[in-house]
């Protein structure tokens, strides 16, 4: 990283000697050029900035945010505010890092920048508040999680024995909904899903996932309340855009198939509990 530095500069140092990069080495140095729609505060115009960024193998677009805020000037040569984003993990698990990356919403730590077309655009998810540049808040998100009850209650924290038995297929398919990392790709990508309108893949995945334990169809009938009001399942277009911008491969699809069967079943005859 220290060599693109010095070839980024018109002069440096190389033991006790100044150094200046020929001419020619500094046409060879590659650069990566990118295009930031970035928001001072959530009350404020967008607009785009351009960044050049030196090339090294294997560089992912946290990278190339980590270069630009250590050093905020754009393609111009204007000194700017170091650009704002979310990252954690860096390995696609907390799905914090998503952005929409060449039109495609993504994770920023799995997206290579050799895979890319360049210019590079970045742009914060349109489907959630921006705050910041590419930082967005999610919360509702999580709100629509407590909404269908997405967690299974125990009764203690003593020991419960043994867990309930399960076939191989029940494991298999709770396995791949046990995958979701909220990062919000299928939200974004499906067109029902704007404001308060329709619940979205990810909460009715949950409900699946939850539902299919044994423990926690003791609360199934709440769940399946929570994705009956007027944002809820029924608001489904069947676009499918989720299962394609899913990252993880989540079969979101049959989980609101299998949900929307449920609804309908205890919207029928679930008045005979009561």
């Amino acid at each position: 990283m220290s060599a693109h530095t010095n070839h980024t500069h018109s002069t440096g140092t190389t033991g006790d000697k100044s150094y200046t990069p020929a001419p020619d080495e500094q046409r060879a140095q590659k650069f990566v050029e990118i295009r930031i729609k970035r928001r001072d505060r959530p009350d404020a115009p967008q607009r785009w900035e351009e960044f050049r960024v030196p090339y090294r193998p294997n560089l992912n677009i946290i990278s190339c945010l980590m270069d630009i805020q250590k050093n905020p000037v754009t393609k111009d040569g204007t000194r700017t505010t170091p650009v704002v984003w979310d990252m954690n993990c860096l390995e696609q698990v907390c799905g914090i890092c998503t952005m929409i990356i060449n039109g495609k919403v993504r994770q920023s730590c799995s997206a290579l920048v050799d895979q890319l077309e360049q210019p590079i655009t970045l742009e914060p998810m349109t489907k959630f508040p921006n705050v910041r540049d590419l930082a967005v808040d999610r919360s509702r998100m999580f709100e629509h999680l407590k909404q269908v009850k997405a967690w299974i209650e125990i009764d203690g924290t003593h020991d419960l024995g043994p867990g309930p038995k399960m076939t191989q297929d029940e494991v298999a398919e709770r396995y791949a909904y046990s995958r979701c990392m909220t990062c919000g790709c299928c939200l974004e990508a499906c067109p029902q899903y704007d404001e308060d309108q329709y619940i979205g893949p990810q909460a009715i995945a949950q409900v699946r996932y939850q539902n299919m334990h044994p423990s926690g169809r003791m609360t199934r009938d709440e769940r399946l309340e929570g994705i009956m009001g007027d944002d809820g399942i029924t608001n489904c277009g069947n676009a499918q855009n989720c299962i394609k911008a899913c990252p993880m491969g989540i079969p979101l699809t049959r989980a609101i198939y299998e949900e929307n069967r449920e609804t309908i079943v205890h919207g029928l005859f679930g008045w005979l509990k009561k």
